[in-house]
């Protein structure tokens, strides 16, 4: 690679770039009607990866609000109604609207290449599933909204008071009944359609993904030789097939009571703990709906800056099917607070335990593949290193709240808030970074500021255990979360959760602007090997695919 590459030739190619730079798009529509009528798996995987982006900007808005209305003990510069409905956005947006699009834009462009294949099984179902998520997230976000424009009308002379009917949500993220059935406001049931619809894109994808894997793959490649990637985002897909039925169903029936007078969560009928039940059946699958991919990302990438191949495929693989099982039966350990059986609360935390296990497996195995390897610090590798030691962080804390008498002194507290950031920000959010740097001259055919990139890894890894570190001592002190305003003793440890939390989103500005000034001038890929992975013969198949592109290229300009 370097700069300078002949006018003639100067033009980027890895599938993706302006329309009507390659052989393949000049064949599609130009300009925005080539994007909204696109099937092609790497448009669609494109516009998820960018849908994903922005949303991410939107719930990390929220968060930076959140931490910059916990800068002092009291209530300011945010109101407590402002401030539960910006956890409750935060949390809904980042879960699904941010990490499960995400990951789900990089297997859409990812996978039929890493399996050989031509695209995804049904391309036009996977063109719907992408278009049903921008108005499902417009339908949770609709409060706010509403409330800009009444706003902006108001200011030029227009009153239109019933704008501001709807109120954004401040039930909390998890919607625990009784709470959300009695408050009025009617932006929560917008917010439970908006809900149900992104449930319905994300298994629209995930049925996608598990037909595409099991009829595309090309004739070379075997269950055997399936890439780890593949391996987790085939198992992602079963879980989210049997847990994102059940909140769609569960939403139904929160919205029947709320509107129609059914009694599902109330006492007299099935009471606000089957909404427990029911939600967390789902949301403790969704956790590792989540981490899979992540844990794929990190197997992948990981080898390509060790000089070695990954250690015990076969048990990394092993382990991600173990955890899909296990991952179901774990469930009720949010609730050993809730007064279930006793009995109940014990298996469960034996479940919870064992689950453990096979984390551990992928931890030790990426370990051992470092050990006495080549290590090449750049960004994807920082990022892989540092979700590695964001895991180990989080899992630890996590066995302490799986074992029930140290649960009952923690539930509620801001160690919580910690323990599950460590993994949503840490592993999960590393590996999507890690991700977008490896496949960055791929998918532009440029190379990004590798200075700028390491520095935003180097922001990550502090600001996150700054930030989430402290929040396990606040909780340990036996501060409570979701309140927007605390005692006094604490007000040192918030300020510098905050410092940490604006160091993270200080690391993701700059990431942004690395992505976008490296799409307009960054240096030209001409070598396909842009990562040296021939050498340790690790130039796997997309890249493979990638080279045969450049080649193509060459040769149509050459008049060959």
């Amino acid at each position: 690679m370097r700069n300078g590459w002949p006018p003639t030739l100067a033009v980027p190619d890895g599938g993706y770039l302006l329309g009507g730079e390659t052989e393949t798009e000049n064949e599609k529509p130009s300009g925005l009607f080539r994007w909204v009528t696109s099937v092609d798996h790497k448009d669609i995987g494109i516009m998820y990866i960018v849908f994903a982006t922005a949303t991410a900007l939107w719930g990390g808005t929220d968060a930076m609000m959140i931490r910059t209305e916990l800068l002092t003990p009291g209530a300011g510069p945010w109101d407590p109604v402002t401030y539960n409905a910006l956890f409750t956005t935060h949390g809904l947006t980042m879960l699904l609207f941010f990490v499960t699009p995400a990951f789900t834009g990089i297997g859409n462009y990812f996978l039929p290449l890493l399996l050989g294949a031509d695209d995804m099984a049904y391309p036009r179902i996977n063109a719907i599933a992408f278009w049903i998520l921008p108005p499902a997230y417009l339908l949770v976000r609709a409060g706010l909204i509403t409330e800009i424009i009444a706003k902006a009308l108001a200011v030029i002379g227009f009153s239109i008071t019933s704008l501001f009917a709807l109120q954004p949500p401040g039930t909390g993220w998890t919607m625990y009944t009784p709470l959300t059935t009695q408050m009025v406001n009617p932006q929560i049931d917008l917010m439970l359609l908006g809900l149900h619809l992104s449930g319905i894109a994300t298994l629209l994808a995930a049925i996608n993904f598990i037909v595409t894997i099991f009829t595309e793959r090309s004739d070379d490649v075997s269950w055997s030789t399936l890439d780890i990637f593949s391996w987790t985002m085939l198992t992602t897909s079963g879980l989210i097939l049997f847990a994102f039925p059940l909140l769609g169903s569960a939403l139904i029936m929160l919205l029947l009571d709320r509107n129609f007078g059914t009694t599902f969560f109330t006492v007299d009928g099935g009471g606000p703990l089957l909404w427990q039940h029911l939600f967390w059946f789902f949301g403790h699958p969704e956790v590792y709906i989540l981490v899979l991919p992540a844990f794929g990302l990190v197997s992948l990438i990981l080898p390509k800056f060790s000089g070695r191949k990954l250690f015990g495929f076969k048990f990394i693989v092993y382990s991600t099917l173990a955890i899909g099982v296990l991952s179901f039966g774990v469930w009720a350990h949010h609730m050993f607070t809730t007064g279930i059986d006793p009995r109940i609360r014990a298996s469960f935390m034996a479940v919870s335990v064992a689950i453990a296990i096979p984390s551990a497996v992928k931890t030790f195995n990426w370990m051992t593949t470092m050990w006495e390897g080549h290590i090449r610090l750049t960004a994807p590798m920082l990022f892989c290193i540092g979700g590695i030691g964001t895991f180990i962080i989080g899992g630890v804390t996590g066995v302490f709240l799986a074992a029930i008498p140290i649960d009952l002194l923690y539930h509620d507290t801001y160690y919580v808030v910690g323990h599950f950031h460590f993994i949503v920000v840490g592993i999960i959010t590393f590996a999507a970074f890690a991700a977008s740097y490896y496949w960055y001259p791929l998918l532009t055919g440029r190379m990004y500021d590798q200075l700028l990139a390491k520095v935003h890894a180097w922001l990550s890894i502090v600001g996150t255990v700054i930030a989430f570190g402290l929040m396990l001592i606040n909780g340990a002190l036996g501060l409570p979360r979701r309140y927007a305003t605390y005692p006094e003793q604490f007000a040192s440890l918030q300020q510098m959760m905050t410092i940490g939390a604006f160091l993270i989103f200080a690391g993701v500005i700059i990431w942004l602007y690395n992505m976008i000034q490296s799409y307009r001038i960054g240096p030209v890929v001409m070598d396909a090997d842009v990562w040296n992975l021939k050498s340790i013969d690790q130039f796997t198949r997309e890249w493979q695919w990638f080279e045969e592109r450049l080649e193509e290229r060459r040769r149509k300009i050459r008049g060959e």
